[in-house]
């Protein structure tokens, strides 16, 4: 039986500070990642959601093709995939779906099922999916989906600080994330046995 992997991809499997760069560039600042405290970029910035939203449509579909890996996703996602299914659960636009699957080509990630919804609102996708662990950077969404009953593996950010449900924990890397995967992968195992 495979586990049911739903990854988010923006500042999960993406570097979580990519849309700095530009950001800096188009409003005349210089924040740093240590200053991204907040999940609401504008708020980060200090412009109106519309300002940030309409800078975000001129522009998103060449900041989310010019996105940096994280470090050691590709490979660890292409390990996990031996056993996992792999499904990415994005909040991003249906419209970006293409220039998504682009960029996954680009960095040789491994393809799963691909589900861009629009929304933050993840836990009703996490439910068809049959979702066994959850990977996040959004707090929020964390929280929320450990609610509905999720085991959440949130990787930590400087804007995802705070407290997490009993079935949520913080990890600080992909190589945490490899190590929580496998041993619950071996708790299944040992669980099977025992029946057996």
């Amino acid at each position: 039986m495979k586990i049911n992997l739903c990854i988010d991809i923006d500042g999960t499997v993406t570097e979580p500070y990519y849309w700095l760069e530009r950001a800096n560039s188009h409003f005349g600042c210089d924040i740093k990642p240590c200053d991204v405290t907040s999940y609401e970029i504008h708020k980060v910035i200090g412009v109106s959601d519309k300002e940030y939203v309409e800078f975000y449509n001129q522009c998103c579909h060449e900041l989310h093709m010019e996105s940096e890996i994280r470090e050691h996703s590709k490979d660890i996602i292409s390990r996990l995939s031996s056993f996992c299914s792999v499904n990415y659960v994005t909040a991003r636009q249906k419209s970006l779906e293409l220039t998504t699957e682009n960029w996954l080509k680009k960095h040789d990630i491994m393809l799963g099922s691909l589900h861009l919804l629009g929304s933050h609102y993840k836990v009703e996708k996490a439910r068809e999916l049959d979702c066994d662990i959850f990977i996040e950077d959004r707090y929020e969404n964390a929280v929320e989906i450990s609610n509905a009953g999720f085991d959440v593996l949130l990787i930590n950010c400087e804007y995802n600080k705070g407290p997490l449900p009993e079935n949520a924990k913080r990890v600080y890397d992909w190589h945490q994330i490899e190590i929580e995967i496998n041993r619950y992968a071996q708790k299944i195992k040992s669980k099977k046995q025992e029946i057996a």
